[in-house]
């Protein structure tokens, strides 16, 4: 109870105003006796006729009442969630004024727009001049409207977008004075919002893009899938349906079914989706689609013409909107270029095109002669990724595609910073250019700054252990666990090999294999991916494998190393720690040893620089962040928690604090906070790319100790 108490404190105004109408309900009994049957209706609820009897005060009176006891139902659905969005987002104080202000205008505003256009031939306007209303849907709709303003994009945008269509499809296809009202109340709170924050309301335009052009298409068709389907549910009094004859309006509701406005609806949103992702096919269909029926409308306008049909104005509004449609397809014919799935699979140069060895060859060669920012960039050269690179300069992106979401790792591997920063923004375009979702993962603080300087957001998701060599010794209190690693070696007569795990004799491979086999079964999951290493990554000649051996050459614990290649390449500044293994019941401090030897031995190779890496999902509980952090954040917290007691992310995390690291700070940049929950369903396809249906199971399942 103690989270909806909070809220109610927190939202005073929208708790007060729920309580009133359910109050004011129960006391009038309109909560089971409908209000518009009853006297009290001339009283209490507002319109025309209402004012025209001097009954001014119901434009006030009428905001905590209902006509039908249904009706209750969206009203306090409506003033708890939406009225409490304008609340928390504005302040109670000018939630108030937008919720009071936006009713008072919207019902006035409706009246004298019908007190104008009744008995003027119009027969809606002449029926609506003499309906009343009740409800307070006008107000929170208009504060939402006010509310947008202090939404960042593109949120901003999204939201008024979903209210300006709402509130015009049902006064375009239902019609009711309660619809009318809702064109008003959202218009007059698009104009407050801005007011309310203390600046003027204004109008910017801007080019559009690519993505503005699949948006935009997949919206028009999203809205004829709802249209098609809300048509089949509007009455014969709409603004439209009155234009029609009477012969017309009774053969299309004898006509009415669900079964074809449901296909068609599918058809477009089905369009909807492979527009969106900017498919060539789909933009072929629509064009082909639109064509024919923009040519029939204009065919069937003429002839109601000729032989003076009424429903002008309902053909007129299909042709309209038919002929915006088609001409945006038009002009941004450029922005649907994709093939589909499968045929970008077979098409050389397509994201989704599967890699091969000698790209591979080349991002390795790359990454050893540029270098790189990101001291885990040796990653990107592992095979499972895909390589996008620049004809303009040198360097590369590596990548994964799940769920639609070409997910970066690490910063673009480039010597210059320039060439960084504008790889990032080429990667970016080319990958939406392609109907995909980017963001990049486990990146550097600099392509963080890169990132917001494009307009994306940007989330730490993990932290590096980093130890300057120069600087290492093992004295002090601190390093007396280190210490204690290093003299019970000594007195077991362990010893640290470490070079390419290829080059090793063969009996200590098998038994390195055998020691990580036992730790996945142990798990009971799949041996996780992306930014972890296995016993494969590790025999890569590149790698160095550090080995705690024993007299009887008995392997205790293993450990691999990734070189790491400072900007402008050369031979390896340090080197960062991957791949961590220890045989059960073996050496205890196999681990502290292993990791404490090769320190030493890089330190005297002459290396500046050993990364302890980062352990994912994990994070310091003092770590402070300038940034936001929303959906990613819960879902990264909440995979952590989960898979800790089978993968030990958060133990590893604690465990490297023995080695007193710096800890640097490593991120998810992204352009949009909508694809979030897309980005995290990638994330976990990108950790666990085997993983079953059992494997979820077990997952969703409590934790053995």
């Amino acid at each position: 109870m103690d989270r909806p108490v909070t809220v109610m404190k927190r939202l005073p105004l929208t708790t007060g105003l729920v309580l009133v109408v359910l109050l004011v309900s129960v006391v009038t009994r309109t909560l089971w006796d409908p209000l518009g049957n009853r006297s009290l209706a001339a009283s209490v609820a507002y319109g025309l006729p209402s004012f025209e009897d001097g009954a001014w005060w119901t434009v006030l009176t009428g905001a905590f009442f209902a006509l039908q006891p249904v009706q209750y139902v969206p009203i306090v659905l409506g003033l708890a969630v939406l009225g409490g969005f304008a609340e928390w987002r504005l302040g109670t104080g000018k939630a108030a004024i937008a919720l009071v202000s936006c009713h008072v205008l919207a019902v006035l505003a409706t009246a004298a727009v019908l007190w104008v256009s009744r008995d003027h031939g119009y027969a809606w306007t002449t029926a609506l001049a003499g309906a009343r209303d009740a409800g307070p849907s006008a107000a929170f709709l208009g504060a939402v409207a006010a509310a947008s303003v202090t939404l960042s994009p593109p949120w901003r945008g999204r939201l008024r977008a979903v209210l300006v269509t709402y509130v015009l499809l049902f006064v375009v296809h239902m019609g009711a004075l309660a619809d009318l009202e809702h064109v008003f109340a959202v218009g007059f709170g698009l104009v407050l919002g801005p007011l309310l924050q203390h600046r003027p309301p204004q109008l910017s335009a801007r080019r559009l893009t690519r993505r503005d052009y699949r948006l935009l298409a997949s919206g028009f068709f999203a809205i004829s899938a709802v249209e098609a389907v809300i048509e089949n549910f509007t009455t014969e009094e709409g603004p439209l349906a009155v234009t029609l004859s009477v012969q017309a309006r009774t053969e299309e509701l004898s006509h009415r079914g669900l079964f074809g406005p449901v296909v068609l609806g599918i058809l477009w949103l089905w369009l909807a989706r492979s527009l969106y992702k900017g498919r060539r096919r789909a933009w072929y269909w629509a064009v082909g689609l639109l064509t024919a029926v923009v040519a029939l409308q204009i065919g069937n306008l003429v002839w109601m013409v000729v032989v003076s049909e009424p429903g002008l104005v309902a053909a007129s509004y299909d042709l309209v909107l038919n002929s915006l449609g088609l001409s945006l397809l038009f002009v941004g014919r450029r922005a649907f270029r994709n093939p589909s799935p499968r045929r970008a699979r077979r098409t050389l140069g397509s994201l989704v095109a599967p890699a091969d060895d000698q790209q591979r060859e080349l991002a390795t060669e790359l990454l050893r002669h540029e270098g790189t920012v990101n001291r885990l960039a040796w990653m990107t050269t592992w095979p499972e990724n895909r390589w996008f690179t620049s004809p303009q300069r040198p360097g590369y992106v590596a990548y994964r595609v799940h769920a639609g979401v070409a997910v970066g790792l690490c910063d673009p591997v480039a010597a210059a910073e320039g060439d960084r920063s504008a790889l990032l923004v080429e990667f970016a375009e080319r990958v939406h250019r392609q109907g995909l979702v980017p963001c990049l993962f486990t990146v550097s603080t600099e392509a963080s700054r890169h990132a917001r300087a494009q307009g994306w957001h940007s989330l730490q998701v993990a932290e590096e252990a980093v130890i300057e060599l120069a600087t290492l010794d093992f004295v002090g209190k601190a390093w007396q666990d280190v210490r204690t690693a290093l003299n019970q070696a000594a007195k077991q007569d362990i010893h640290l090999d470490l070079g390419p795990l290829a080059q090793m004799p063969r009996g200590l491979q098998m038994q390195v294999k055998a020691i990580s086999s036992e730790w996945v079964e142990d798990k009971g999951l799949p041996e996780m991916g992306f930014t972890l290493g296995g016993v494969d990554e590790a025999l890569d000649p590149m790698v160095r494998v550090g080995l705690a051996v024993d007299a009887d050459h008995t392997v205790h614990g293993v450990t691999s190393w990734m070189p790491i290649h400072g900007v402008g390449g050369g031979e390896p500044v340090g080197w960062t720690l991957d791949v961590m293994r220890r045989l059960p019941g073996g050496f205890r401090y196999s681990m502290e040893f292993l990791i404490a030897s090769a320190c030493r031995t890089f330190r005297d190779e002459g290396c500046s620089t050993v990364s302890l890496s980062g352990a994912p999902l994990a994070r310091s509980e003092g770590a402070e962040e300038e940034l936001d952090r929303g959906t990613i954040d819960a879902f990264l917290d909440r995979l952590g928690a989960t898979l800790e007691p089978y993968y030990g992310f958060r133990s590893l995390h604690a465990f490297k604090a023995k080695f007193q690291p710096a800890s640097e700070p490593l991120y998810l940049v992204f352009p949009d906070e909508a694809a979030l929950p897309r980005i995290g369903l990638a994330l976990s396809r990108a950790y666990l790319p085997e993983a079953g249906l059992r494997d979820l199971v077990t997952l969703a399942r409590p934790a053995r100790g």
